[in-house]
């Protein structure tokens, strides 16, 4: 495919996703966003996965791109700014971004998308089934996970952990990326756009530290893969003896 309709394309799905994100997230349209459970479910998730990349904030190379994968790419929090901000300026994005950065940043919201819509499935169940809880424990959180199913989904949910990191780091690595995010700084920040880059900076900052960034998402892939296996075998201990994200 030429250059100029992969452009294209990637600025249409980034178009689409955004619109999607939009609505979704909007809790007019969609009242499973006032679920008493989501910010539960969402505080339990971030600890776990905290937890889950210890080894990786414990090693001082690798401790950056791991903060930026629990901060920015896979997190569980709303990024409603972030990508308000890029829903407005995506006409001078396409102008001036290259083609990978746009395909990884569209990865990447497409990764906060799908869990999202898990995390609404996840909570309705939460709803229903515990509904004089409060908080989650590795037990429930397993039920909850095994009864909204989908295993291919979830399976989607890794691959695309897997394109938006290493998509954002080769992209971000590109010659040329690093001065031009260093020049938008002040017209970006004069246009009110400071959460959009602020994470294209952070994203920079912490995969100029990174030597090996293939290894490094090969890891989370493996280690969240093996994690979905054993909450859908529902095997005991799925991460791990002892573990508890209170």
């Amino acid at each position: 495919m030429p250059r100029k309709h992969r452009h294209h394309d990637a600025v249409e799905r980034l178009a689409r996703l955004l619109a999607a994100h939009q609505t979704l997230h909007d809790p007019q349209r969609d009242p499973r966003n006032g679920s008493r459970w989501l910010p539960e479910l969402r505080r339990w998730q971030s600890a776990r996965l905290e937890a889950s990349f210890g080894h990786f904030l414990d090693d001082p190379r690798r401790r950056p791109a791991a903060n930026f994968f629990l901060s920015d790419v896979y997190a569980d929090k709303d990024f409603s700014r972030r990508d308000a901000d890029i829903a407005r300026v995506l006409p001078m994005m396409q102008k001036l971004l290259p083609t990978r950065l746009l395909a990884a940043v569209a990865d990447a919201i497409e990764l906060g998308l799908l869990t999202h819509a898990l995390d609404l499935r996840m909570a309705v169940w939460l709803e229903r089934n515990a509904a004089r809880r409060k908080t989650l424990d590795v037990e429930l959180y397993a039920r909850a996970y095994r009864a909204t199913g989908l295993p291919r989904v979830r399976g989607r949910q890794i691959d695309l952990i897997v394109r938006a990191g290493f998509g954002l780091a080769q992209a971000l690595k590109t010659p040329g990326v690093t001065t031009l995010l260093r020049l938008s700084r002040g017209p970006a920040r004069a246009a009110g756009l400071d959460e959009l880059q602020a994470f294209l900076e952070r994203g920079a900052a912490a995969f100029a530290q990174l030597g090996d960034v293939r290894g490094f998402v090969a890891e989370i892939e493996r280690d969240e893969r093996e994690v979905s296996r054993r909450l859908f075998a529902a095997e005991p201990d799925p991460f791990g003896p002892g573990a508890s994200f209170s």
